[in-house]
């Protein structure tokens, strides 16, 4: 299968071209929906990552 590097270059370039991406609005609400979850969920997150730092800090101390 052999591609021409024109046929490639337009495809590249119609791609960057296209106006369909992500907007500011969908990033900021995605954002407020995940600060949103850690909020609700912070008791649970710090716990979790208090217990993976210990057992983190009790397997290290086993290599030395």
């Amino acid at each position: 299968m052999k591609v021409s590097m024109n046929y490639l270059c337009r495809n590249i370039v119609s791609f960057f071209r296209e106006e369909d991406g992500v907007g500011v609005i969908e990033i900021v609400l995605i954002l407020v929906v995940l600060i949103g979850l850690v909020i609700i969920f912070k008791k649970q997150i710090n716990e979790l990552l208090e217990n993976v730092f210990k057992q983190i800090n009790s397997k290290s101390k086993e290599v030395y």
